[in-house]
Parts: structure tokens; sequence; C-alpha cells
């Protein structure tokens, strides 16, 4: 053996390689169904030019951003309680919710996912869509299930229900 093979690690190690690959790929496609569910959410209440951009390659802050917009305060509210609600029904909380207030402007943070919802005068303001104009956009397909089966609603509310009596 010599001198570099017994003190020095491979340069890379291809189990490892390996296994990292796979578990990234399995974040990526649930980064993407939750995406997906949000903007479903959004359509579902009305929301108008509903966006799902592909931002991992551009950021480390979020894999994917959903814009859309609504016509007033209270749609903006409602349309961000719409998206919370259906989204914890998948089993993911919101790390953040702002502008909820004022309601011109919400952003939903899940983490690897940004929700925004605007008021129409305020999207066209701050323009994100030009921000993050390198970004690949997902369309969002019409008949995407959002809600899981009963099944999968069942085991998330005992989950619940055994962290509330530990």
């Amino acid at each position: 053996m010599t001198h570099w093979q017994i003190c020095c690690r491979p340069p890379l190690n291809l189990i490892y390689f390996g296994i990292a690959c796979i578990r990234r790929i399995a974040i990526a496609q649930t980064s993407k169904a939750v995406a997906l569910a949000i903007g479903k959410a959004m359509l579902d209440k009305k929301a108008v030019d509903v966006q799902v951009l592909h931002v991992a390659p551009l950021t480390s802050v979020a894999d994917y951003l959903v814009i859309g917009s609504a016509d007033s305060d209270r749609q903006t509210r409602a349309i961000a309680d719409h998206i919370d609600g259906t989204i914890s029904r998948l089993g993911r909380r919101a790390l953040s919710i702002e502008g909820t207030a004022t309601g011109q402007w919400v952003l939903i943070d899940f983490g690897d996912v940004v929700a925004h919802v605007f008021r129409q005068d305020a999207r066209s303001h701050y323009a994100l869509e030009r921000l993050w104009s390198d970004a690949k956009s997902v369309p969002i397909p019409p008949d995407s299930k959002v809600v899981p089966d009963e099944s999968q609603r069942r085991v998330a509310t005992r989950k619940a229900a055994a962290r509330k009596s530990v």
C-alpha cells in the first residue's frame, strides 16, 4: 500500500454520494408537491395569475416561490388562510405568516417553499417575476389532488392528538 492509501481518504466516497443524491431528489419532489399544492389552493380561492417558480438553482433561501394576486385585501387574507389550512392538512406547518394585518402582501414561509399573495397593485409595484426572471416556471396541473386521502388524514390527526397528550 502506498502512503496515500494508508493516511488519506479517497477523494470521492461513491456510496455516500449516491445516498446524498437520493435524499436530495426526495426532498426536491416533496418541495415541488408542496409548491403545486399551494398553487392549486390559490386557484381554488380565485387567485389571479398564479405562478410557481423553481428558484433552487438561484438561491439557498427556498426551492420554490409561489406567487398569486387577489382583487382585495379581504381576498388576499382568505387565500392565505386557505393555503395555510390546505398545507396543514398535508402535514406541514407554516414557519411564518406575515402581512395578514394589512392584506396587501401576505408572505407564508414553509421553509423550502415561500408563498406570496399580493393585491394586484402591490404585485405590479414589487414585480417579483422580474426579480426572479431566471427562475424556471412550473405549470400547475389542472387535475392535481391537493388534500390527501382519508387514511392519511386520520394518521396525521392521531399523531397530533398523541403530541398534545404527552
